[in-house]
């Protein structure tokens, strides 16, 4: 296993409160990201250093690019669109008291796997659902306390995924029409460690798991083998992905939610270069 406690670098400095949701947009060449509880979406290019940020109505947990151009946001209240004209409108709206949309990811066949959870954290609360572009949703998983990382294996075979409190980074088989079955714990993250937050999945098939609590960025092999730690100096690392013209550098988001001291990095975009080899992602076919 290799530790290394250095090789990050600073993409964006900012404060966010719970940055979340890194994803690459080739189409653009530029990086998605979030603050969830101060209801932002941030995008920046990495080559010109240009950055923006849009404000939504309402905590949004997930923004990914649509295949026909503009987003769709896991929101608090459901699923909407941003079309490319900027115009908004919602493709399938379900609020629920207490309840909000939390960490999402596209599959390979360009379904939208949209997580949720309850506000107060409520045990069970939450769900994992399966939408696409038509707007028809699927539950398929409806015990979840707080749903978060989920990704595919570069054959598109397997799904992993973190219910946090679990503990577990678990992973499904999926089959010939995209559905999962036979879920089974692939890496679990010890006492002390912290909470498997955001993941996303390298061209070797390995898992990488940003640590809630833990202050790291864990690479999982695809038989649970931890071969890979970057260890960071902010405790609430929350998500990851490979971005950058040839999907080498990884990025990092955290927050500073709940720390009674925050350390000055805490909030801001982070970018390990050269980290591993990234796989380009599908937009949401929507």
């Amino acid at each position: 296993m290799t530790t290394n406690s250095t090789a990050f670098e600073v993409a964006v400095h900012a404060e966010a409160s719970l940055g979340e949701g890194p994803t690459w947009d080739p189409a653009t060449g530029r990086l998605l990201w979030l603050d969830i509880l101060n209801s932002r979406v941030h995008t920046y290019d990495p080559a010109t250093g240009r950055r923006t940020l849009r404000r939504t109505d309402q905590h949004v947990g997930a923004v990914k690019p649509r295949a026909g151009g503009g987003l769709v946001l896991n929101l608090r209240d459901g699923i909407g669109l941003l079309d490319p004209d900027d115009t908004f409108r919602w493709l399938h709206r379900e609020p629920v008291p207490g309840r909000r949309g939390n960490d999402a990811a596209v599959a390979p066949d360009g379904s939208l796997w949209a997580g949720t959870m309850r506000y107060d954290e409520a045990r069970g609360g939450g769900t994992l659902t399966r939408f696409t572009g038509d707007g028809a949703a699927e539950t398929v998983l409806d015990d979840v306390t707080v749903s978060n990382g989920t990704g595919w294996s570069p054959d598109g075979r397997l799904m992993y995924y973190s219910d946090t409190p679990t503990r577990r980074v678990d992973v499904f088989d999926v089959d010939g029409d995209g559905r999962v079955a036979n879920r089974r714990p692939l890496a679990g993250i010890e006492d002390g460690a912290g909470f498997p937050d955001g993941l996303c999945v390298d061209a070797d098939g390995c898992v990488w798991v940003a640590l809630w609590d833990g202050g790291a960025v864990r690479r999982y092999t695809p038989s649970g083998d931890l071969d890979r730690v970057i260890t960071l100096p902010v405790p609430r690392v929350t998500a990851c992905a490979f971005g950058g013209p040839d999907l080498t550098d990884l990025y990092l988001t955290t927050a500073r939610v709940g720390l009674p001291a925050p350390h000055p990095l805490a909030g801001a975009l982070l970018v390990v270069p050269g980290a591993g080899q990234g796989v380009a992602q599908p937009a949401f076919a929507g």
